[in-house]
Formats: structure tokens, sequence, C-alpha cells
């Protein structure tokens, strides 16, 4: 099977109630296409020439893929901007920025290729079970992206206040994502770390660079030199530790309740995470109304079960729960909040689209269906393609 072999079989449409009810944020589309949306913020903001602080947006959207989603910007243009890889439509004004919470839901048309006869007729035949008991609902691997060779989240060091290691994670290790130069700007830092003044003469101007020139003249202040990384990027590193430790706590929960001649493996980035098919009347009423915290010193569990879960995930990665916190800077923290166990796609079609133009001999299917804010649709997918 092959998923994303063109932008366009992988469509996402963020679905919002936002009220254009005038003020001074400028609201628009962002249609984009292979390119992600930190990407085109970064463009906009150059383009425009306006502090990405200005830009608000809810989610983090495929960079393989075609995609429509909202974005303001404070006191930006009242017009519509058009680059090669994306464009913005303007839509009016509104009171406040747009954020996470303002997402209602994400419509999804996708494009499965490469598939045998067989192999297409077996996803057709799936429908009606992932409808009656939807699919575990996990981060999948695009959270992660952020994870370099080591397997080492960056927020981890940062939680124990070990700003070195956070740093190096950060700023010099490698990463099956980085783009040519950031590889070899990553190299140059490796190679001389801690010889500040040699690795600053070797580096363009870069973000990076900055940090390496701000050690040159602090050569031990690591807590501040991490600080000036970008705080939506430290966000982000916050973000994959934490879906990482509740995937984790998912999975122990699904084991828990699930009988295990029902449950069968799928690797994820971090780990081999449990699915089903099908559930017992019982497990679909427990895991029907289930929600499961996000992990972090904030949380006020009471004795028991959950409790004693969260600490045996957490201390699996060398932390106690209460550790899940960072102290500096002060604008990054933990996000509070639940997340259903299971998830079940509304408007699910999943249609034999006929022959694929693009693999000879081979079938294609498509997937239309709507998840909630925060639900990944690769998920659905592995739900559905596994053999």
């Amino acid at each position: 099977m092959k998923l994303k072999s063109l932008p366009e079989d992988f469509e996402v449409e963020e679905l919002s109630d936002f009220s254009l009810d005038g003020g001074q944020f400028a609201v628009y589309l962002l249609i984009k296409r292979s390119l992600g949306t930190p990407e085109a913020v970064t463009a906009i903001s150059e383009r425009w020439n306006i502090p990405r602080r200005a830009i608000g947006y809810g989610g983090l959207k495929d960079k393989h893929a075609t995609t429509r989603q909202w974005i303001t910007i404070q006191r930006g243009p009242r017009r519509d901007l058009r680059e090669e890889s994306f464009s913005l439509e303007y839509q009016g004004q509104a009171s406040r920025h747009f954020g996470p919470h303002d997402i209602s839901a994400n419509r999804f048309y996708i494009v499965l290729r490469n598939l045998t006869e067989a192999a297409a007729q077996k996803i057709v035949g799936e429908r009606e079970l992932v409808s009656r008991f939807g699919v575990p609902n996990y981060y999948d691997d695009q959270r992660f992206g952020s994870l370099g060779e080591s397997g080492e989240f960056i927020a981890k060091p940062w939680c124990q206040g070990n700003y070195e290691r956070a740093l190096w994670l950060a700023i010099a290790e490698p990463n099956t994502h980085d783009r040519p130069r950031d590889r070899d700007e990553k190299e140059i830092v490796r190679r001389y770390w801690g010889e500040w003044q040699s690795c600053k003469s070797l580096l363009d101007k870069s973000s990076r660079r900055s940090v390496i020139t701000y050690l040159v003249d602090h050569p031990t202040r690591f807590r501040d030199a991490f600080a000036l990384q970008r705080q939506d990027l430290r966000s982000i590193w916050l973000a994959a530790f934490q879906s990482d430790l509740w995937n984790r706590c998912l999975a122990e929960t699904l084991r828990e309740i699930v009988q295990p001649d029902r449950l069968w493996s799928v690797p994820l980035a971090t780990s081999n995470a449990p699915f089903f098919d099908e559930l017992a009347d019982d497990e679909t009423a427990m895991l029907s109304d289930c929600t499961l915290p996000l992990p972090s010193a904030r949380l006020h569990l009471e004795e028991g079960r959950l409790l004693d879960l969260y600490e045996r995930v957490a201390g699996e990665q060398g932390l106690a729960l209460r550790e899940l916190r960072v102290k500096y800077p002060r604008d990054s923290f933990f996000s509070k909040g639940e997340r259903s166990a299971v998830v079940k796609p509304d408007q699910l079609r999943i249609d034999l689209s006929g022959r694929d133009e693009l693999n000879v001999g081979r079938q294609r299917v498509t997937l239309q269906f709507v998840l909630p804010r925060g639900s990944y649709a690769t998920i659905l997918v592995k739900r559905l393609t596994h053999t």
C-alpha cells in the first residue's frame, strides 16, 4: 500500500465556526501544498514583514498533503497572498486570534494506492467494524518529527534541568528530516561543541549561529542559550514528549481492558501499540466513555489505578509524574486536558475507485471521513490496512 504518492492524495480541511465579529485580527484561509504549517508561517512572516508572534493558527497540518486551515494575523493586510506552494485568502476580521480550540473537526480525503484487488476489497470490507468500534486515538508519527537519531526527547533533559543536553539535542543531533543546510550545520556544532568561537566562525547566519554567538560570551549558560530557541518550537518539543507518554498510557489501558486475543500490534514512531478489530460488549462500554488526561505535574489524580499507571509510565522514562514540568523559560509548559481513548470517524466512506493509474495492475481505494480535532487520519489508515 502506498500513501501520499501525490499531494492531492491526502487532503485535509479544517472545520470551524470561528466568528468573524470584527476587530484587529485579519482572518485568512491558508491553502498549502507540500509545505508544513510552521514553514508556511515563516514564509508569510517574511513576505509581509510581520513578526511570527502576530500570526495565530490552530493546528500543524501535514507537510506531504494539500491542506486548508484558518490563520489570523493581528493588524494583518486585508488582502490575499499567493505564493508557489501556498495562498492566503482574506476572509474578514475577528476580535481575537484563532487557536487550537477553535477547530471543531477535520475533514479528510485520502487515496490509498498500489493495492492488490484482494487487499482493496478487504479495506472496503472493514468499514462496518471501524464505524461501530472505532480506532485507538493514538498520536501518530507526525507528532514526533522532532525526535532525533538517539530517540531521546528534547523535553526529557529539559524537565530534569539538564539544559546542556536539551540544547545539544535541539541544535546538534542528526534528524532524518534535516534539510542539507541543517545537516551540515549540526555536524559543525557537534564537532566543535564547547569550542564556541571556532564553531561560530564556521556557521552562516542562522538561529543556530545566534545561539552559538551567545555561548561565545557566556560559555556555560546553557539555560539561557536554550531559551533563545523559538517559543513555538519549544512547545512542539514538549508536546512530542507528552504525546508519547499519553500513547503509552493508552496502550496499557487497552491491554488492561481488551482480551489479548483481540489485540494486535502496530509499530508507531516510538513504540509498538495495540490495536483491535472489534470489542466485546463490556469492553465497548468501558472504552466508549474513557478519556485519559494528558500527563504532567499539573495533574491531581487520586490514589488508585490511574495514578499508578501514570507514575509507572513516567517512571519508565526516568521521571516521576511530579517532574513532568519545566521551570524555565516561563512561556513554556505542558498542555492540560483530556483525550478520548477511542475515536469513531464520522461520515465514513470507503470506495473501491478502480485502477491505480500510477501503479500498473494495481487498485486504489478512496477514503472520506471527519475526525475530531487532534485525531490522526493516519491511525485510521493503519487500522484499515493491517494484515
